[in-house]
């Protein structure tokens, strides 16, 4: 018996079809922008960088100086994020839980790195931290070098990375009840405890999602970077500079290579960075 396929979409089909050709003006407005501005670039990126036959490419992206500011840039933004998840945290709870002079003007400080080109850091950074300036010179008795070495590289990461950290976790601990601490000292929990099982796991996200955007920012970090560093090929030669070097030398192909490169490995860190983000919030209240 011969079973007739009817051609009348079905309600869901319908309502699928319905949403598809009645797309409000935000979402259109919202998918051309994203399209304009991050689609197409990276599209005209990868596609540029896809010119180069296979080989070739491998070649590029693996060249020993390529791996050498593969490890300066990821390595040491990830050591800054680090390092600024702990401070910033520290200084953002001092923030919010505590009441001092000039509090205005530390919390208007924080927000320096933002406003301030990165230049003009780099500019700044160089100064204080080279041998004749007022941090260097504390050092130097010591054989510590900064500016124009790898801890240069690291220490105008962490200048420029720690506001997104303190900022992201701000908002969260302003809306954190005191009284909870305090129901869990009354059930004699220790100050430790206290800490590591009542206020952080609620915090954990805010904490990762800073940390998150803190490295994606050091990574992508050029202006300040390229005045307080040598710039020395396997010395403290960063991603974004070698781009710039390949591009001043008229080789497009390559840069858009290191490019794609750097683009991938941010992507799965970041990628990593979400599922440990997604395991936070189960500890959210």
């Amino acid at each position: 018996m011969a079973v007739s396929v009817s051609s009348t979409p079905t309600p869901t089909r319908k309502n699928f079809l319905y949403q598809l050709t009645h797309i409000s003006w935000p979402w259109r407005i919202t998918i051309g922008y994203l399209a304009l501005m991050l689609f197409l670039p990276v599209s005209a990126l990868i596609l540029k960088a896809s010119t180069e036959n296979p080989v070739n490419f491998w070649r590029i992206a693996t060249s020993p100086i390529a791996l050498s500011t593969y490890d300066v840039t990821f390595v040491t933004s990830f050591i800054a994020a680090l390092i600024n998840g702990v401070f910033g945290f520290l200084i953002a709870w001092v923030l919010v839980r505590y009441d001092f002079p000039l509090k205005r003007l530390i919390e208007a400080a924080i927000d320096l790195p933002f406003a301030l080109p990165t230049s003009v850091a780099g500019l700044t950074l160089a100064t204080v931290y080279s041998e004749n300036g007022w941090i260097g010179s504390l050092l130097a008795p010591f054989g510590i070098k900064v500016a124009f070495t790898r801890l240069g590289v690291g220490v105008a990461m962490l200048f420029i990375s720690l506001p997104f950290i303190v900022r992201t976790l701000q908002p969260v601990m302003q809306q954190m009840e005191k009284e909870i601490e305090e129901a869990a000292w009354s059930l004699g929990a220790s100050q430790w405890q206290t800490f590591w099982r009542v206020v952080l796991p609620p915090l954990m996200p805010a904490l990762l999602t800073g940390v998150a955007l803190g490295f994606a920012r050091a990574v992508g970090e050029y202006g300040s970077v390229v005045i307080v560093a040598s710039n020395i090929p396997y010395k403290d030669l960063i991603a974004s500079v070698l781009i710039i070097q390949r591009l001043e030398q008229y080789d497009y192909s390559g840069a858009t290579v290191i490019g794609v490169v750097l683009l991938g490995i941010s992507l799965l860190i970041l990628i990593a960075i979400n599922v440990l983000q997604a395991w936070g919030r189960r500890y959210e209240l």
